[in-house]
């Protein structure tokens, strides 16, 4: 009877190994097809295809394509080979840990010079699909629904520095930062000649005068 318990469990393991494997094949496929190609010149068959698996398998192990574009993003932000949340990304993690409400912005600004440029364009992809599709519609505001919810996490470990202007909450706070660090912000920026260092640079000095005291 134990043997047969191990044997199961040795069968269980294996499955979910391969499972994740598969997951990981596809999610890679996918972020180096919307990379090249854009989201909107990807299929989900094309990723199918450069993962070596079928369609229903893509479907199954990741979701549909919306939510292929979100897993792609989430692993652009985390820098990772895999979506990681929010909190356990390194540059979030290096934000909670500095000082001052100044250097957290400072730190934040400067991860928002490369990571934004590069799901940008991913995202107006996504929302532009969202004007015809209600799937890409749904993905496309969880995303911004996320960054709202994790701007307010950042106005309150701003607020515990004690540098913030006591005429603005929480609210206010997240507010202004998700707004100003918004996808289409930067490339409304972006098409006026800005590059990305001037642009997290003018998020950092923005945010330091509007949102702290003096």
């Amino acid at each position: 009877m134990a043997d047969t318990v191990k044997t199961r469990t040795y069968r269980s393991t294996l499955r979910a190994e391969k499972a994740q494997q598969t997951r990981r094949s596809v999610l890679l496929a996918a972020r180096s097809l919307f990379v090249e190609q854009g989201y909107e010149g990807t299929s989900v068959a094309a990723v199918a295809a450069a993962a070596g698996v079928s369609v229903d398998t893509v479907y199954a192990s990741v979701g549909r394509k919306p939510e292929l574009a979100v897993a792609v993003v989430d692993m652009v932000l985390a820098s990772s080979d895999e979506p990681v949340p929010a909190r356990e990304r390194d540059y979030v993690v290096a934000v909670q840990a500095a000082g001052t409400a100044r250097e957290k912005l400072a730190v934040y600004a400067a991860a928002l010079r490369t990571l934004i440029p590069r799901v940008a364009p991913l995202l107006e992809a996504l929302r532009r699909a969202g004007e015809v599709d209600e799937a890409s519609a749904r993905a496309h505001r969880a995303v911004m629904d996320r960054r709202a919810a994790n701007m307010l996490l950042l106005a309150r470990d701003l607020r515990a520095t004690g540098e913030v202007r006591d005429d603005l909450s929480d609210q206010d706070v997240a507010d202004i930062v998700w707004s100003t660090n918004a996808p289409d912000y930067w490339l409304a920026m972006q098409s006026r000649g800005w590059s990305a260092t001037r642009w997290s640079n003018l998020l950092e000095d923005l945010w330091c005068r509007v949102l702290l005291s003096p």
